[in-house]
């Protein structure tokens, strides 16, 4: 059931992508663009997920556990470290140089665009090297 529940979410969010746009580099890159064709398009969508969020989280945490699961897995970790500063500085490297991110590159795959292949590679082999690196599959075998 989870699988289920799993595909028919993952289907709900890149349907919404492409609805939205976002999906298009072009979108994220006109949104980047301050001080040329500014398209402020993406706010809106973030916007929305933000407004989603803050209205629902309350009651979904109120209840004892998720509905497709065992427990809540909400991150304990409150500090700044080097990890998640060189993981934001390179994701937004990323994000604005390549105008996608993790979920609209895999939504975009369904364009058959073969950028867009070579760029999820590129990810793919990014997530990789920084496992390897940071000695994270040690930790989660």
């Amino acid at each position: 059931m989870f699988n289920i529940i799993s595909l028919i979410s993952g289907l709900l969010f890149g349907f919404g992508l492409a609805l939205s746009g976002m999906v298009s580099p072009g979108k994220v890159i006109g949104f980047l663009d301050l001080t040329g064709n500014w398209d402020p398009s993406l706010a809106f969508v973030m916007g929305g997920g933000v407004l989603v969020t803050v209205i629902t989280f309350r009651f979904i945490l109120k209840q004892p556990s998720p509905f497709f699961g065992k427990e809540f897995k909400l991150p304990t970790k409150t500090d700044l470290d080097k990890y998640l500063i060189s993981g934001a500085v390179l994701f937004g490297l990323g994000w604005g140089l390549g105008g996608l991110c993790p979920g609209p590159a895999l939504s975009s795959l369904a364009y058959g665009n073969p950028k867009i292949f070579v760029f999820v590679g590129a990810m793919i082999a990014g997530i990789v090297v920084a496992k390897v690196l940071t000695g994270a599959f040690k930790k989660t075998a």
